[in-house]
């Protein structure tokens, strides 16, 4: 089967789960079927053999059946398994909503693909500093093993929002959700 025929194949197995919460691809164990010629780029855009996919109805609807095993991301419905490719995370955190002030702040992320998420305990948000650039590359947990990078507007509002605390010896700027500090970099 062409990777054509595999698109529209694994579309059409797709549960409806239109307003009942994301399908349980962590429950589904099908076969491996072979890669897709699909990418998620490190802005979020989704592309099918080379060409973006324009329709954004499209695009959440492959978002709810996307799973990270090790290393690896997968499209995964009840009957199939098919790898794909994701340059960075498969998610953009967009937007931040803050409400509250420090330990009971709360911070809700919205994706590129409606996905919402209240950093905290159960959803952590961590940064990786580039060893060459020094550039941090912010994230947050957004579901079963999946982060969403977040957009470099949003870290700028989430800098804004920080506050100096220190950690064992080390002075940090970090930003409180649901009780819990992450630091977001150093305050020197």
């Amino acid at each position: 089967m062409n990777d054509a025929g595999k698109a529209a194949n694994l579309l059409g197995q797709i549960p409806q789960t239109e307003n009942k919460g994301l399908p349980p691809v962590h429950l589904w164990n099908p076969p491996f079927c072979g890669d897709l010629d699909m990418r998620i780029a490190r802005d979020g855009n989704w592309f099918y053999q080379g060409t973006p996919i324009g329709r954004p109805a499209m695009v959440r609807l492959f978002s709810t059946v996307i799973r990270r095993d090790g290393d690896d991301y997968f499209l995964v419905t009840p009957v199939e398994k098919v790898g794909i490719t994701v340059d960075d995370a498969p998610f953009v955190a967009v937007e931040l909503i803050a409400e509250g002030s420090g330990e009971a702040q709360v911070l809700r992320f919205v994706t590129n693909v409606g996905d919402e998420t209240e950093a905290g305990e159960a959803h952590p948000m961590r940064v990786e500093i580039d060893p060459e650039t020094q550039e941090p590359a912010p994230y947050v947990h957004v579901r079963a093993n999946l982060e969403a990078l977040i957009h470099r507007n949003v870290f700028y509002q989430l800098v804004e929002l920080a506050e100096p605390r220190e950690i064992d010896g080390a002075k940090w700027l970090g930003v409180w959700s649901q009780g819990q500090f992450f630091p977001i970099g150093r305050a020197e």
